[in-house]
């Protein structure tokens, strides 16, 4: 995997920006930007970053997408914490994760990213072999989310749970029936939810290795709901509970 990523959308490179500047290393930006971008700029050239001001269609281009929204930027990428680092620096008191199991979609991993961000969700979980990483659809669509939220790689699933155990953590398979009712259930204060892949859904030996298996309760009218729509849910709740 390359070093840098290509990150376009207003709100992500601003945020990238406003956490880690040393990390910029090219910025290419309409001229309608320029007067929002100033501090950006201003920082280009104190530390001589190349910028360039292009047209509409060169932008598409680096950003293979029409949803740039007038910015582009390479940027190094951030490599995910080891689980036993987080664990460390975590604070006490109430604390939530989400591992992502088989999630793959980069539109919904931005919108769990923005999701995660706004409820104040301490990490996204990777397993030990998973290849999802941030892209730049998935920064743009998490709207600065991908900034707030630290990727942790674990290792072993069996030495990961048993380690988010000692620190207190329970952890919920999100299952889309036969599980307890998630707005009846009392959730505990450190959790972390199990989310599945968008088509075949979890794992079932990990499913079955998680301490809860909550489900979210509705008409039935659809099958259920999409990954990252379940997650704006259940975040809601624990939030709610844990306030």
């Amino acid at each position: 995997m390359s070093e840098e990523q290509r990150l376009y959308g207003l709100n992500a490179v601003r945020a990238a920006f406003a956490r880690r500047p040393q990390a910029l290393r090219k910025l290419y930006l309409a001229e309608a930007r320029i007067p929002q971008l100033q501090a950006l700029l201003k920082w280009c050239v104190a530390n001589r970053i190349g910028y360039r001001v292009v047209a509409d269609e060169d932008l598409r281009k680096l950003a293979a997408s029409s949803h740039h929204e007038g910015v582009v930027a390479d940027i190094l990428r951030e490599e995910p914490q080891a689980l036993t680092t987080w664990l460390r620096d975590l604070g006490d008191g109430p604390q939530c994760a989400l591992w992502l199991d088989g999630v793959g979609n980069p539109h919904n991993l931005g919108a769990i990213l923005r999701s995660a961000a706004h409820f104040g969700v301490a990490a996204i979980m990777l397993p030990k072999h998973s290849t999802l990483a941030l892209s730049g659809a998935a920064a743009r669509v998490a709207e600065g989310g991908a900034e707030a939220v630290p990727f942790v790689r674990m290792g072993r699933d069996d030495n990961a749970i048993a380690q988010l155990h000692g620190a207190g953590f329970k952890l919920a398979a999100t299952i889309v029936r036969g599980g307890q009712d998630l707005f009846a259930t009392q959730l505990p204060q450190r959790l972390v939810y199990v989310m599945g892949a968008e088509g075949e859904g979890m794992n079932p030996d990990l499913a079955a290795a998680c301490d809860l298996r909550l489900s979210i309760p509705g008409t039935g009218a659809v099958e259920s709901l999409n990954v990252s729509a379940a997650t704006a849910v259940l975040l809601a709740e624990w939030s709610r509970a844990a306030s």
